[in-house]
């Protein structure tokens, strides 16, 4: 086994923390509904897209979303 392409389970969050500064820019709380709709135009990896599909539906503040997506709260 060689060290050349470590395979790991992360996926790369840039792309949701990009998203979600733009999305919560003057909102404080924003449903599971519209960020996954936001996420799908945005055209997120599907990885990304499959846990924000996850996420019980409701409102969600950035700090929440991030921390329950694996981003972060910039």
């Amino acid at each position: 086994m060689t060290d050349d392409a470590p395979v790991t389970d992360e996926v790369d969050t840039r792309q949701l923390d990009e998203l979600l500064d733009d999305i919560y820019h003057g909102q404080e709380r924003i449903s599971q509904a519209n960020i996954y709709r936001r996420a799908v135009a945005a055209e997120l990896p599907p990885a990304l897209l499959a846990r924000i599909a996850a996420l019980p539906q409701g409102e969600y503040a950035a700090d929440e979303v991030a921390d329950l997506l694996g981003g972060s709260s910039g």
